[in-house]
Parts: C-alpha cells; sequence; structure tokens
C-alpha cells in the first residue's frame, strides 16, 4: 500500500484521536500533582533568578563601586548608573535604577559584578500596581538587600565550590 493510502486510512478510522484519548484516559486515575498555589509552595532551587537586590559589606557600607559592568552587560539596557566621586577618592553610586520591565532576568548583571553588589534573589512574588513602580531605585533595591541578606548570603555558600 501506498502511504497515501495508510494516511487516508488512518484519518478516516480517527487513530490518533483514540491514542490521545488513550493518553487521557491512562492518566485519569492517577494522583494529581496540582501545588494550592498561595498555601502551599514549590522548592526553589538556590540559583533562582527573582528580584533584585544591592548588597552591604557587614559594616553597613554599600558594595556598589560604580564599575558599570552590570549596566554595560546588561542585553536589554534595564540598569541606569550614576556615580561621583567621594572624599576619601572612591567612587560610589548617586543612583542605581534596575527597571523591572526591561529586564529579562539573565542574570548577566550578577555574574559581572566584581564584588557581588547586586544579585538576584529568590523573592519572585512581587508587583506593581502604578506606573513606575517597578522601576526599582537604589533605595529600594538596598533595602531588599538588608531585608534578604540572611538567604543571599545562604545561597552565595552553596555556590561557593563552582565560582
Amino acid at each position: 500500500m501506498s502511504n497515501n493510502v495508510v494516511d487516508y486510512l488512518q484519518r478516516l478510522t480517527l487513530s490518533e484521536l483514540f491514542k490521545g484519548m488513550g493518553v487521557t484516559g491512562r492518566y485519569l486515575f492517577e494522583p494529581k500533582i496540582t501545588v494550592q498555589y498561595p498555601e502551599e509552595k514549590t522548592p526553589l532551587s538556590h540559583r533562582f533568578r527573582g528580584h533584585h537586590a544591592l548588597r552591604r559589606y557587614p559594616n553597613g557600607e554599600e558594595r556598589c563601586i560604580a564599575c558599570k559592568l552590570c549596566e554595560a552587560v546588561c542585553p536589554a539596557l534595564a540598569i541606569t548608573i550614576e556615580a561621583e566621586p567621594r572624599a576619601d577618592g572612591s567612587r560610589r553610586t548617586t543612583r542605581y535604577d534596575v527597571d523591572m520591565y526591561k529586564c529579562i532576568f539573565c542574570g548577566f548583571c550578577e555574574e559581572a559584578c566584581p564584588v557581588d553588589a547586586i544579585v538576584e534573589t529568590s523573592k519572585f512574588e512581587y508587583h506593581g500596581e502604578i506606573r513606575g513602580d517597578l522601576v526599582m531605585t537604589k533605595e529600594k533595591l538596598l533595602a531588599i538587600g538588608d531585608e534578604l541578606e540572611a538567604s543571599i548570603a545562604a545561597n552565595r555558600a552553596l555556590d561557593a565550590p563552582y565560582r
């Protein structure tokens, strides 16, 4: 028989439909794996890339040295940095914005940072209610970093052998 005749017979007998119904029937009585999201949460990998945060040193000084590598490496152009020299000669940021509307969560900013200042946390539950809420300023990023420093440090310790 030629392929055309076989194809015609398969379409006529609806064999593909019955194959699909067989798969559905096979899983119909299996235990369900649905997670009731707000009450139950699935475990996240320690390498999950969520909300951004700026970190501080243990003495309270911000880590960012305004090298602008994260801004240069960002493929979405979501990071904006402005800096000025301080009285002691070091550079620090005056403006550090991450536009979460543009961000693609690639993690390049985190990899490019020489002092581990910008990180992506495991926080994924956030939203914006008005225009501009998801443009993260330096103050917002530092507040998130202060809030989540313990979990950030724990995740960094898990990755230590790979760095």
